[in-house]
């Protein structure tokens, strides 16, 4: 019989996240303080994060030790699947291998647990009682309301409107682990009611809903704020991904030759992809693709500048291909790839041409995405599709090459609550969404004015 799945044994899941700082070919800029213009420095993030996390987000050691705690629950669901698509490649009729790691195994579905359980260890030690956050597409608040409910955490959630009224159920999810769900923008905060008081129907982003989260966060001095995705240490976590996919591969004589992931804020991608980036700087031959959508086009056009995580100016400044912090996307239904700029570490390794950055239309990536359920089974989130329609296109250009070729992606999430955004497609709802130059155009005004990192 044909082996579809690698497993790895409990007792080899990763012990160790993995730092790419330890291996950047030249040194990151760093985020800068919003009202000095300095570099930022440990105590100036300790109002916003506990400092156990902000010591892993300014680290440059190469292994960090999984904490035990971490890793109990991790092992709900972990070490994830290495699956093979035998019959999505039957259906290319390419002369490659198709490999996909299985993040929608996790109790939420997706692949959010891994830096969610991580970072709600890390508050409880710290003695956090509250944790406020944002989310899109709904993947990372419902992760981090179960993460939550794990350590006895109390967890606010500002979810971006559009999303909240698209995806009732991941809110629904959220409630279920004991979280309260918000729709972004709201009237609980100043950010949110000025962005309502000129745009009464605005769908909301991911920039106003983290501000409101900080904000609302700073009046209780019993919590702390969290992030799903951008910054360094959650990255981090997430690594176990690509470090798990590199021994299940290594145990079936296999070595990708494509690394693909789909990137939003680029978490998921890092998790499987920065392992393998290792293995580049090191002088190994392999392609490393980072999808995202044309509507929200961060990293294939957005400049590469010091930018704002945030509507209201109150994150610091990042170095990061941006559309800048003002920017609202179209309500296209991959709402986990709507953020306005990429994570500093990804944008660092797209400028040292160690990655590259691919964008794909809406109905271009749910093509793909029906086919792959229609002969693998598993019905993706919007946002997978983005990698699967990557896949595709490195599959044709095998084809076209006759060269053979190993492809290696991460299938970051099910589409079991996103069902919508199908009935949306099937009937014919769903459009094509390119993101005018003007607002390119826009985006390098906006971050003209601050320092080039």
């Amino acid at each position: 019989m044909k082996q579809v799945k690698v497993f790895l044994n409990e007792d080899e899941i990763p012990r160790q996240w993995y730092n790419i700082q330890a291996d950047m070919p030249t040194p990151m800029s760093p985020p800068l303080h919003p009202g000095t213009g300095k570099p930022v420095g440990p105590d100036d993030l300790a109002p916003i994060f506990p400092m156990n996390l902000i010591e892993q987000e300014v680290s440059t050691e190469r292994w960090i030790d999984i904490p035990e705690g971490v890793l109990e629950k991790l092992l709900l669901w972990r070490p994830s699947p290495l699956c093979r698509a035998y019959n999505f490649e039957k259906l290319l009729d390419a002369p490659v291998k198709i490999y996909y790691k299985n993040e929608g195994v996790s109790p939420p579905g997706s692949h959010k647990p891994n830096t969610a359980v991580a970072q709600a260890y890390y508050n409880k030690v710290f003695g956090t009682k509250k944790i406020y956050t944002e989310t899109g597409a709904g993947q990372w608040g419902s992760a981090l309301s179960m993460a939550c409910q794990m350590f006895g955490l109390e967890c606010k959630v500002f979810m971006v409107r559009v999303s909240y009224d698209q995806k009732p159920y991941r809110r629904l999810m959220m409630m279920t682990w004991g979280a309260e769900c918000v729709p972004s923008p709201s009237d609980q905060t100043e950010a949110g009611r000025k962005i309502l008081a000129e745009n009464p129907d605005s769908p909301g982003s991911l920039g106003i809903a983290i501000s409101e989260a900080i904000e609302d966060m700073l009046t209780d001095k019993n919590a702390r704020y969290s992030l799903g995705s951008v910054l360094n240490h959650v990255l981090l976590h997430q690594t176990i991904i690509g470090l798990e996919a590199q021994k299940q591969m290594e145990k079936i004589g296999e070595y990708p030759d494509v690394v693909i992931g789909c990137a939003g804020g680029g978490s998921n991608f890092a998790g499987l992809s920065l392992p393998f980036a290792r293995d580049k700087i090191h002088g190994k031959d392999i392609k490393i693709v980072a999808a995202e959508p044309a509507s929200c086009p961060t990293l294939t056009r957005g400049p590469f500048a010091y930018d704002f995580g945030d509507l209201a100016m109150t994150t610091p400044l990042l170095p990061m291909h941006t559309l800048g912090h003002d920017f609202v996307p179209a309500p296209i239904h991959a709402g986990g790839l709507r953020y306005h700029g990429m994570a500093p570490i990804i944008s660092h390794l797209v400028k040292e041409n160690i990655i590259e950055g691919r964008a794909y239309s809406q109905l271009e990536t749910f093509d793909v995405g029906v086919k792959w359920a229609r002969t693998e089974g598993h019905i993706p989130a919007p946002e997978t599709h983005h990698a699967i329609a990557a896949v595709v296109e490195e599959a044709m250009r095998a084809k076209e090459e006759g060269k053979e070729k190993v492809i290696l992606f991460n299938w970051s999430g099910h589409g079991l609550v996103d069902l919508a955004s199908y009935d949306a497609y099937f009937s014919g709802k769903l459009v094509n969404y390119e993101l005018p130059e003007e607002e390119i155009k826009k985006a390098m005004e906006t971050v003209g004015k601050y320092p080039k990192p």
